[in-house]
């Protein structure tokens, strides 16, 4: 990593630039701290990789070069000793494509798919659009100290259902902020090789852990585990480069793999865009640096909102963020439903957050806040939070 330090505090105008975070707000005055993209310019080794393919001037079909493949082989190697095999690796355009081909490759209709919630809303549109069963799992969730943890008897009933093949699991989670440890990944493993359920790991918030946090690529853990895991990711998360669209998928089994390939085709989500190449690959070569800075400023956002809301807003108990930049808060104690607050803060505070409840019941009386952005926009916000509900 070289010494180059970037800057997070600059302020970046993105309304009427086509954003979906900005320019679906109601209004101009309102601070949109609900969807997860972030408010930074990409790292600059991305933008020189896409200035330079820009000033190239053509811009037809890409072909996927074997670079793509070893920057990923190369990254996971070297950040998170998982040592992933050239012929296991697919690309698509996005992790969500990646999980709906996943699940249409080993699913049936009929068939029950088990998710830990609350979870990412799209699991739930993966899981009904290939005409299967969500059956949820709520998480335990500890209300003395606001974390959550894996209830492993919950999920072993769940896995021993005959109706049910696959969990489509979220490491990190999202949006608890769990970063599992690897003896939670072993005991979730255990109980899917037990049933027979193979499990589809979505880890593309994997580059993003708070100080002292450690992230396990689930198919790492074992041998076993390597062969009944399907792994969905992306830098696009971790590098705010969603909209450029890459992405890939890791399966060590060869026939899942080629069920997934034929899924991809039909699906149409099997090229990638020049750009996206180019950013993807700058990422993963050239982005350690800028990653681990920005890992270091959204803890800073996180420990002032902590502080901030924790001084004059007690009712709002924010669960530990091990990972991601989205602060998952209790808001039961203000004898509010979740939709309330979320009502009461876009009306009365002018910032728009995520209703807990859009990730399953499980998230009802729960708010989810984007705080990837400047530390000046997540003062100002976390201000009119605290001012909304007084």
């Amino acid at each position: 990593m070289n010494n180059e330090r970037f800057n997070f505090d600059e302020i970046i105008d993105r309304r009427h630039t086509h954003s979906v975070k900005w320019d679906q707000c109601p209004s101009d005055d309102v601070i949109p701290m609900w969807i997860a993209d972030m408010d930074f310019k990409a790292a600059p080794c991305i933008m020189d990789a896409l200035k330079q393919r820009l000033e190239h001037g053509v811009f037809g079909y890409a072909q996927v070069p074997e670079e793509f493949f070893t920057s990923i082989i190369n990254w996971f190697d070297r950040r998170h000793n998982w040592h992933i095999d050239r012929n296991w690796i697919e690309y698509t355009t996005g992790v969500v494509p990646a999980i709906d081909a996943v699940l249409k490759a080993g699913t049936k209709p009929g068939e029950n798919v088990v998710i830990l919630t609350p979870i990412y809303n799209c699991f739930f549109t993966c899981i009904e659009s290939n005409k299967c069963t969500p059956v949820e799992v709520p998480l335990s969730y500890d209300k003395d100290d606001y974390s959550y943890s894996i209830d492993y008897e919950a999920l072993d009933k769940a896995l021993a259902d005959d109706n049910t093949h696959t969990l489509l699991f979220c490491n990190p989670h999202n949006p608890a902020g769990r970063v599992w440890r690897k003896e939670e990944l072993l005991k979730v493993n255990e109980l899917c090789l037990k049933h027979g359920v193979t499990v589809v790991s979505d880890e593309i918030h994997c580059e993003m852990m708070m100080p002292g946090e450690h992230y396990t690529p689930f198919a790492s853990i074992s041998q076993e585990a390597q062969a009944n895991c399907v792994t969905c990711g992306s830098p696009s998360k971790s590098f705010n480069i969603a909209g450029l669209q890459a992405a890939f998928i890791v399966s060590s089994n060869s026939r899942i793999k080629a069920d997934i390939n034929k899924a991809l085709i039909d699906n149409q989500v099997c090229a990638i865009n020049p750009f996206g190449l180019e950013a993807f690959m700058a990422a993963y070569n050239h982005g350690e640096s800028w990653i681990e800075q920005f890992n270091e400023y959204i803890a800073g956002n996180f420990s002032l909102m902590r502080e901030m809301m924790e001084k004059e807003l007690p009712a709002f108990h924010i669960t530990p963020m091990e990972g991601s930049y989205l602060a998952w808060i209790d808001v039961t104690p203000t004898g509010m439903t979740s939709a309330e607050v979320t009502k009461k803060l876009l009306d009365d505070g002018k910032v728009m957050v995520n209703d807990g409840i859009m990730y399953g019941k499980a998230g009802d009386g729960f708010i989810r806040i984007n705080l990837a952005t400047q530390r000046s926009v997540v003062e100002e916000a976390t201000r009119r939070i605290i001012n909304a509900m007084r």
